[in-house]
């Protein structure tokens, strides 16, 4: 963790959820604590709504998990941010390394949708990460430095952005990077939010992911540039969730 910056534990349930997952979101919603840690599910565009009902007058905020760029427009098919802030949602997750390989999302893509994100009074959650091939071959913080730069909007704070690191050959593979990698990855993360960013970047969350779960939560969750956690698979379990909500320390 990152001395004064409050962690946030995001879950990210993917193309996953129907109504009968809702119990699920209402367990963790009365299970989690706004004393220590923020809290935060991003669930499929067809539940934001219901969900955020659920979670009134609860510390867990809801999410969605990718926009359109544009508020509004000829796009059949796509969500605009503004119409996700309608819906009863606080965050959005662009960059996600699988919109970036299933659909070619580019840095300036991304850049885009942030910027839409938070012209749309919302935060968004900026995902950042290298492949298995660019980490061996020595260049995961030269990835980092690149889609850092290109991904995020010059009128980014700490308030309306979060860096998620996710390292691409972790997601869902039960591989996780060692604690002292995950350590050097976020501290350079770190140093190139501050050099574009000045204050607002040493105070930013940057949330790592891959194959995070209630078994190694405590330990990762411990290393200094840790700000959190954005989960995966775990994320759908309540339990499972709320075990990595109770590995923040205060």
């Amino acid at each position: 963790m990152t001395p004064n910056i409050k962690p946030l534990i995001a879950g990210n349930w993917k193309m996953n959820g129907t109504s009968e997952q809702l119990p699920e979101i209402k367990v963790i919603a009365a299970g989690v604590s706004a004393a220590t840690y923020d809290a935060l599910i991003c669930t499929p565009f067809t539940l934001i709504d219901r969900a955020a009902r659920l979670c009134a007058d609860t510390a867990l905020h809801i999410g969605a998990e990718d926009c359109h760029a544009n508020s509004s427009g000829a796009h059949t098919g796509d969500v605009s941010a503004p119409m996700i802030k309608d819906a009863g949602a606080h965050h959005i997750i662009v960059g996600h390394s699988e919109r970036r390989t299933d659909h070619g999302e580019t840095d300036q893509g991304v850049h885009e949708k942030a910027q839409a994100v938070q012209d749309a009074d919302m935060t968004a959650i900026i995902c950042i990460g290298e492949t298995r091939q660019e980490r061996e071959d020595g260049r995961a913080n030269t990835v980092a430095t690149s889609q850092i730069k290109g991904s995020i909007p010059p009128q980014s704070t700490a308030t309306n952005t979060v860096i998620a690191y996710e390292p691409i050959w972790a997601i869902g593979t039960g591989l996780v990077p060692s604690n002292e990698d995950i350590a050097s990855i976020h501290a350079h993360i770190r140093n190139e939010l501050i050099s574009l960013l000045g204050e607002e970047g040493a105070a930013m969350r940057i949330l790592y992911g891959g194959s995070l779960k209630p078994g190694n939560a405590e330990e990762i969750l411990a290393i200094q540039n840790v700000d959190g956690g954005l989960i995966g698979g775990a994320s759908l379990k309540s339990a499972d969730f709320l075990a990595i909500c109770n590995a923040v320390k205060s």
